[in-house]
């Protein structure tokens, strides 16, 4: 990663696009390499400059954000490319199909201009963008709308530690939380995910939250 942070802007308000440009534009480590007005373009405009955060809409003309999100997240050549989703409301209905889709994360457009920062730089580090209120909704959004767990041969592979490990990011608690529960150091926390994430071949830690459930791991209302 390049210590220039490059983001694409995908929505089809003008205006929005014109605040979050001047915003982004104004910080030294970060530069808006790309906009696109819908989907299709969007989807354009990353296979062509590559970078490393796509703030889209959900709801755009021609291909939605969620469609759009999905071509991205699923062409292993722009694996490098995290998309944090922008809504009007933070319990949006698209939310939870959105990290279904492959987002790291979302943000509600009216957001502070603080935490917009924050959040883009927090998911090109690799670091938790969803609040811990958050994923315990988005758990139980998969308790009310999944059928069946997958297999839990899905986690074959991981320790008995990494298995614990991704159920506490599983319930939403961020490195330094893991850190304190089992008395390891944060860096050593952070390990484990890291690890845990390459083991599954989760794009990120809302990816984790996804396999943490689906696989049986995380069931809702378990807090560890």
């Amino acid at each position: 990663m390049s210590s220039l942070i490059r983001v694409v802007l995908a929505d089809d308000q003008v205006l929005v696009r014109a605040g979050f440009r001047a915003l982004l534009d104004a910080q030294p480590d970060i530069e808006v390499v790309g906009e696109a007005a819908d989907g299709e373009r969007a989807v354009a405009q990353v296979c062509e400059v590559r970078p490393d955060v796509v703030l889209m809409d959900i709801r755009m003309p021609q291909l939605d954000g969620l469609a759009a999100t999905r071509r991205i997240t699923e062409d292993p050549a722009l694996a490098e490319v995290k998309v944090v989703m922008l809504t009007t409301f933070e319990l949006d209905e698209y939310v939870f199909e959105a990290i279904r889709s492959g987002a790291s994360g979302f943000l509600v457009k009216d957001t502070e201009p603080e935490e917009l920062l924050r959040a883009v730089r927090a998911v090109v580090a690799g670091d938790a963008l969803l609040s811990p209120g958050v994923t315990r909704r988005l758990i139980a959004e998969f308790a009310a709308r999944s059928k069946e767990p997958a297999p839990a041969a899905v986690l074959a592979e991981l320790t008995e530690r990494e298995r614990e490990v991704m159920a506490l990011v599983g319930i939403g608690l961020s490195n330094e939380e893991i850190a304190r529960r089992l008395v390891v150091s944060p860096l050593t926390a952070k390990t484990h995910v890291s690890r845990t994430m390459i083991k599954l071949g989760a794009r990120d830690r809302a990816q984790l939250v996804v396999l943490a459930y689906e696989s049986g791991l995380v069931r809702p209302g378990w807090l560890g």
